[in-house]
């Protein structure tokens, strides 16, 4: 999946019992992938293109043992955890964030052929729901776009941020799914994948900073993303 690991993030978003911090559970929710296209880049990670290897992902991620074992999310998951409660000395926030990373693991299983690990070595999992557009791309769409509706009935503030978010979230789907596949394993992969990310978590961020929840009984106070 893509813009679909970020629905957990506006879920664990919307009910928080502290105010959450919308990039933060961004940054999270794409966390591995953040890692897999740094690793790539060093060598340590590896992939390469296999047109008509999925009907939807031309990509033979063959060598992830890290960044997409279920080990390997779980550590990433638990060292986020600690560096947001860290930085933030919010339990409920660190404990979110935890597991926001972790559902990255779980959402990619249900749609990547198998090439997901337990810890790093075969056998090797996945649902393989890239092979069915059909299932896939409603998928896609109604978990995040869901998502955001949940957050967004659960939150006040103005419109402007989340049309934002949303259209952003939906134009890279639609160059994600219906776009140019790359020709070659390269720098360009990951300083895409970089870019994609980076944008949206910007968007999310600014939607975090524009809103508060409208559960009775929270004390007021400025928006904070």
């Amino acid at each position: 999946m893509f813009i679909g690991h970020w629905a957990p993030a506006l879920a664990a978003a919307a009910v928080m019992p502290t105010r959450p911090r919308l990039g933060t559970l961004f940054i999270a929710a794409q966390l591995v992938d953040w890692a897999f296209f740094a690793l790539l880049l060093l060598g340590v990670e590896d992939m390469r293109l296999a047109p008509g290897i999925t009907h939807m992902n031309p990509m033979d991620l063959y060598h992830m043992p890290y960044t997409h074992s279920l080990a390997g999310t779980a550590a990433f998951g638990a060292v986020f955890a600690a560096v947001v409660w860290a930085w933030r000395r919010d339990v409920p926030l660190a404990l979110a964030a935890g597991a926001v990373v972790i559902s990255h693991w779980l959402i990619d299983l249900l749609v990547h052929r198998p090439d997901l690990t337990i810890a790093g070595a075969p056998p090797k999992l996945g649902l393989g729901l890239w092979d069915v557009p059909e299932i896939a791309m409603p998928l896609e769409l109604g978990l995040t776009l869901g998502a955001l509706a949940f957050y967004l009935r659960r939150t006040r503030g103005p419109a402007l941020p989340a049309i934002v978010l949303g259209l952003m979230m939906i134009g890279l789907q639609a160059v994600n799914w219906f776009g140019p596949t790359p020709t070659a394993v390269d720098a360009s992969i990951s300083v895409t994948a970089f870019f994609a990310y980076g944008v949206v978590t910007l968007c999310a961020w600014w939607l975090g900073k524009t809103r508060i929840h409208r559960r009775p009984g929270l004390a007021p106070a400025a928006p904070r993303g």
